[in-house]
């Protein structure tokens, strides 16, 4: 049977009742995200809007699962220090979910972590740790896990969630994001979701597959991510993508994949708000954008495909990134001297 990951050394402790109780409460105030459609001249287009969620993205579903669990098998009782490395909205919903539990909570961010995330971060945490060395990859995951290391040693007595590869994140897609999807969407033709610490691709992928078998599952990356063998290079919007093949999209059931320029992103971010009025983030607009191009050399035969995709983050925390003007004309010229990375598909 799989377990959750903690730190090297943790003894199994007897749950504490207090915690169970209150995360009981928790979960049980949080209704569903809702599906939305929207107008399109060639697709039934359904967008789950986890943006919706109370911290704004996809990670409340992962972060309080993986709290749940962890409360549940005693590994988090309330003298238990939560660490864990982030680009942002898994730090945020960790934190959000920690303060409301009692639990102390210390994010490890790097400096891709908006102005706006990390001020709310240093607002509900005491203590907040910023890494700024690049890694080998020219990223800063392997920084911040290095620093996480480091950190359950110092503190003794605490949990590492390691969303990266731990089953409970694959487990609550698969039990909530999924389950919801298919009751509210009925069949699909074609999912698209968007992929990082590959939690969310891992659950709703295999729940979707089981469902609805002929669905086709396209996994969305951005460029200068390692996930699907691209090659490295910097990479500007937090989210999506990762400078390691987080273990838990070896579980993920992926028929293609499809790889997104930033520059890309920036215009699926528009698009969706001049279209939809939807102020996405730039995981967000990846996906839209994957959509866009993905539907462009495979056009849609006589039968409107049915498409549902996953709209993880909401656009707040990118106000004076994808929705700034000259943050994004710096980007376009940047992107002007790197050659495209083709689409790959996966076998």
């Amino acid at each position: 049977m799989e377990t959750a990951c903690h730190s090297p050394g943790m003894l199994q402790r007897r749950a504490d009742q207090t915690l169970i109780d209150r995360i009981g409460r928790v979960r049980s105030g949080l209704a569903g995200t809702p599906l939305m459609p929207l107008a399109d001249d060639e697709l039934d287009l359904l967008a789950k809007l986890e943006f919706c969620n109370p911290t704004g993205s996809s990670k409340d579903r992962s972060a309080l699962w993986i709290l749940d669990r962890a409360i549940h098998r005693g590994e988090i009782t309330r003298d238990t220090t939560v660490v864990e490395s982030s680009s942002g909205n898994f730090a945020l919903a960790l934190a959000f979910y920690c303060r409301m539990l009692g639990i102390p909570f210390v994010p490890v961010i790097d400096p891709n972590c908006s102005e706006a995330t990390e001020a709310q971060l240093r607002l509900l945490c005491r203590r907040v740790e910023k890494v700024s060395t690049h890694d080998a990859a020219g990223g800063y995951l392997r920084t911040r896990l290095a620093r996480v290391q480091d950190l359950l040693v110092e503190l003794g007595n605490a949990y590492w969630p390691n969303q990266y590869a731990n089953p409970d994140a694959r487990d609550a897609h698969y039990r909530f994001t999924a389950a919801e999807l298919i009751a509210e969407a009925g069949p699909i033709d074609h999912l698209f979701v968007g992929v990082g610490t590959g939690g969310t691709i891992a659950g709703v992928s295999r729940r979707i597959k089981e469902a609805f078998p002929a669905c086709v599952v396209v996994a969305v990356d951005t460029e200068g991510s390692v996930i699907f063998g691209g090659p490295p290079k910097k990479r500007r919007i937090p989210g999506i993508g990762s400078s390691i093949v987080p273990p838990l999209c070896e579980q993920a059931v992926i028929d293609e994949v499809e790889i997104v320029p930033e520059a890309r992103a920036v215009e699926g971010c528009r698009a969706l708000v001049e279209r939809y009025g939807l102020y996405a983030g730039g995981s967000t607009g990846s996906i839209y954008a994957a959509i866009r191009s993905y539907f462009a050399r495979n056009r849609p035969g006589t039968r409107r495909p049915r498409v549902a995709f996953i709209a993880p983050d909401r656009g707040h925390a990118y106000a004076k990134t994808v929705y700034n003007a000259d943050w994004c004309r710096q980007l376009l010229t940047e992107e002007d001297l790197v050659p495209p990375v083709p689409v790959l598909a996966v076998n």
